[in-house]
């Protein structure tokens, strides 16, 4: 009598039909090539898109000037916004027409300089040296200047709106103050309080 014997045959695994290129692969290629590869088009678009959309920042608004000797600087009609020019020598420096938008001038030497028709809303100007230098016409709105030194200045047309001053620097320039801003349409005189 015989022994049955066991064949045992070693079977290769097969892959999925949809791996193997079967009929299901194409079916889920074009799914993905329907739903999904739209999508990731968009998706790796976007960004770029909004980024052409984000308006440029100034160039040197990142800028940051403190305790440089900047004499005799040229700086005319720049946008200068939120630019720190803390401890600066920029005596007989030319600011006029320049947006100073919160900027920091804090300390700094401003001898001379000329800020005429410049806009410095919302700056730091405190402990600043304002000595002969030219401000008329300047937007100064809410700027902070309270201990700043205002010395044979010209701010004729210059809007003091909102601006904290000592005692003395106040009755300096209530005592030379004239015309009218041609910005806001305030005159100078009103803008600092003067009796």
């Amino acid at each position: 009598m015989r022994t049955p014997t066991m064949e045992v045959r070693y079977r290769r695994p097969t892959p999925p039909r949809s791996l193997a290129g079967g009929p299901d692969a194409s079916g889920l290629h074009r799914i993905v090539q329907r739903t999904i590869a739209p999508w990731l088009g968009l998706l790796l678009t976007l960004p770029i898109a909004l980024l052409a959309l984000m308006p440029a920042t100034p160039a040197l608004a990142a800028m940051d000037y403190a305790k440089q000797v900047l004499i005799g600087a040229d700086f005319h009609g720049a946008d200068l916004r939120g630019v720190t020019f803390n401890l600066t020598n920029l005596r007989e420096a030319s600011f006029a027409g320049a947006d100073l938008r919160n900027a920091s001038l804090f300390g700094a030497k401003l001898q001379d300089a000329d800020f005429s028709g410049a806009d410095l809303r919302d700056a730091t100007l405190d402990s600043a040296v304002f000595e002969g230098t030219n401000l008329r016409n300047a937007r100064l709105d809410d700027a902070f200047a309270f201990n700043t030194r205002f010395l044979n200045v010209r701010i004729d047309g210059a809007d003091f709106t909102n601006v904290p001053l000592r005692g003395d620097a106040l009755k300096r320039l209530c005592a030379v103050a004239s015309g009218t801003n041609p910005s806001s349409g305030r005159a100078t005189r009103d803008t600092l309080g003067c009796a």
